[in-house]
């Protein structure tokens, strides 16, 4: 009886194992798939990173900076829905005047870039600066817009962390 126990035992760890490294193979999987689409999206808006230089001061398409002032915003909430998220695309989409494949890659670029910054709060005056050299304040509105679209999908209204952060980039884009 003590050798049955012991089988069902080692079985029973060899299984548990086997189903951990089966996760880990698709995380592996996953985190490829996520790494191909950066490289993918900034492929096609002519992104190309350049030794010595931070990446967002890297940008020359004012859209992606556009865009990835928005993802920021976004991301200085703790954690943002999926409605907003949907809601970003969709303003992004609009306001930029993109198509929604476009939108979700912009999405992605900006995601990475914020990441870059080491976070959102760094990124947004680096952001506005780089988004201001690019485009002066001809893109200022199209951000502004596409925030107001995503605050009705949350509280309605910004955070304390946004509303700080939008008169950072209002000053920082001449606008106040």
């Amino acid at each position: 009886m003590p050798f049955i126990l012991g089988a069902l035992a080692v079985l029973g760890a060899a299984y548990f194992w086997m189903v951990r490294m089966r996760d880990a193979k698709d995380i592996t999987y996953e985190m490829l798939d996520a790494a191909n689409d950066v490289r993918l999206a900034a492929r096609r808006f002519g992104f190309q990173r350049r030794n010595n230089l931070h990446p967002v001061e890297a940008v020359e398409d004012p859209l992606v900076a556009a865009a990835a002032l928005v993802v920021g915003f976004l991301e200085l909430e703790d954690y943002p829905t999926s409605e907003q998220k949907t809601a970003m695309i969709s303003a992004l989409r609009e306001n930029l005047h993109v198509s929604h494949d476009d939108a979700e890659e912009l999405a992605v670029l900006g995601r990475w870039l914020v990441g870059e910054c080491g976070g959102a709060t760094p990124a947004m005056s680096r952001l506005a600066r780089r988004l201001f050299k690019l485009s002066g304040q001809t893109h200022f509105t199209a951000v502004a817009k596409s925030l107001q679209m995503i605050a009705k999908f949350g509280t309605g209204n910004l955070s304390a962390k946004q509303q700080e952060a939008l008169t950072d980039v209002s000053r920082i884009m001449k606008m106040a």
